[in-house]
C-alpha cells in the first residue's frame, strides 16, 4: 500500500509547493522573497523538530553527518539561487530553467553516481512534463534570456536534484521525519544571515507572520515530510519529475485565485504536464502492483 501511495505523497507535496507563489503575493510589500525563504525554512525546521520530539525524540547515534550537511546545504542554496535567477532573467525563464532542469539533472546524477539508468517511461514522462512547463511559462511575459540568470537557475535545479538524491539515500536508513527535521533546521541556520541583510520588520504584521507560518508549516514542514516519505519507495529522478506538478498548481491558483489569464498555449502546456505526471504515476503503481523494484 505504501508503494502505491508513494507517488501521490510526492504529488501532494508538489501541490503544496505550488501554493507558495500565491501565498507570497499576500505578504507585506516590504518582504523580500529571499527573506521570506529564510523565514519559512526557520519556521519549517522548528515545526519539524517539535513533531520529532512529540513522537519519540531524536536519536543522533550513527547519524550520517556528511550526507545531512550536503542535503541541508543544497536546500539552503536553492532559495537564493532561484529567487535571484527569477529577478535577473524573469519569472518565465528562471522558473522553466530551474524546475525543468532538475529532473534531467537528477536522472543524470543517478546514472553517474548510482549506476541506475532511468527507464524509457521516465524519459517520456519527463519530456512531456518539461515541454508542458515550457509552454506554460514562456508566453506569460516578454522573454529576456540573461546568461547569469540562466546559470543561477541551473544552479537552483542542480541544488534540488542533489537534495532529492541525498535524501533518497537518507530516508532508506533513518525515519523520514527525523531526516527532514535535521536537514531543514540546518538549512535555516545556513540562511539565518539573510534575516540580518534584508528588512524583517514586516514579520511583526499579522499578514507577515501568518504568511510565514503557512509557508513554514505547510509548504515546508508538511510538504517536505511527505516528499521524504514518498522517496522511501520512489527514485529521486521519478520524485523530481513528479514535483513538476508544482508549476501546474501555481498556474491554476493564479487563474482561479489571482485572476490571471492564460492563453491557449498555456492550457496545452497544462495538459502535457498532466499527461507526463499521469504516465509516471501509472508506471510507478504498475511496478508496485507487480512487486517490482522498490524505487521505480
Amino acid at each position: 500500500m505504501n508503494e502505491k501511495l508513494a507517488p501521490f505523497l510526492i504529488l501532494f507535496a508538489a501541490v503544496l509547493w505550488g501554493t507558495t507563489g500565491t501565498a507570497q503575493t499576500f505578504a507585506p510589500e516590504a518582504a523580500h522573497p529571499v527573506a521570506i525563504g529564510a523565514a519559512r525554512l526557520a519556521v519549517g525546521g522548528v515545526f519539524l523538530l517539535m513533531l520529532v520530539f512529540l513522537t519519540g525524540g531524536l536519536s543522533l547515534k550513527k547519524w550520517p553527518l556528511q550526507a545531512t550537511f550536503l542535503a541541508a546545504l543544497s536546500m539552503a542554496l536553492f532559495q537564493p539561487l532561484f529567487f535571484t535567477a527569477v529577478t535577473i532573467t524573469g519569472v518565465a525563464i528562471g522558473t522553466v530553467v530551474a524546475i525543468g532542469s532538475a529532473p534531467v539533472l537528477s536522472g543524470f546524477l543517478e546514472w553517474l553516481f548510482l549506476k541506475r539508468r532511468p527507464s524509457r517511461i521516465w524519459w517520456s514522462s519527463t519530456f512531456l512534463s518539461i515541454l508542458g512547463c515550457l509552454m506554460l511559462f514562456l508566453n506569460k511575459d516578454s522573454v529576456v534570456v540573461d546568461p547569469v540568470g540562466v546559470l543561477l537557475a541551473l544552479g537552483a535545479g542542480l541544488s534540488f536534484a542533489v537534495y532529492a538524491i541525498v535524501s533518497r539515500d537518507l530516508v532508506g536508513k533513518f525515519p523520514s521525519l527525523s531526516i527532514v527535521a535535521v536537514v531543514f533546521t540546518l538549512s535555516a541556520a545556513f540562511l539565518a544571515p539573510f534575516m540580518f541583510v534584508f528588512e524583517m520588520s514586516w514579520i511583526a504584521d499579522v499578514r507577515g507572520w501568518s504568511i510565514v507560518l503557512y509557508l513554514g508549516v505547510m509548504t515546508t514542514g508538511v510538504a517536505y515530510f511527505l516528499f521524504g516519505k514518498g522517496l522511501t519507495y520512489v527514485s529521486s529522478s521519478t520524485a523530481v519529475t513528479l514535483a513538476l506538478a508544482e508549476p501546474l498548481t501555481a498556474a491554476l491558483f493564479g487563474v482561479f485565485l489571482l485572476g490571471e489569464n492564460l492563453n491557449a498555449t498555456s492550457w496545452v502546456g497544462m495538459v502535457l504536464l498532466m499527461l507526463g505526471i499521469g504516465l509516471l504515476i501509472g508506471a510507478s503503481r504498475g511496478f508496485a502492483s507487480r512487486g517490482g523494484e522498490k524505487a521505480a
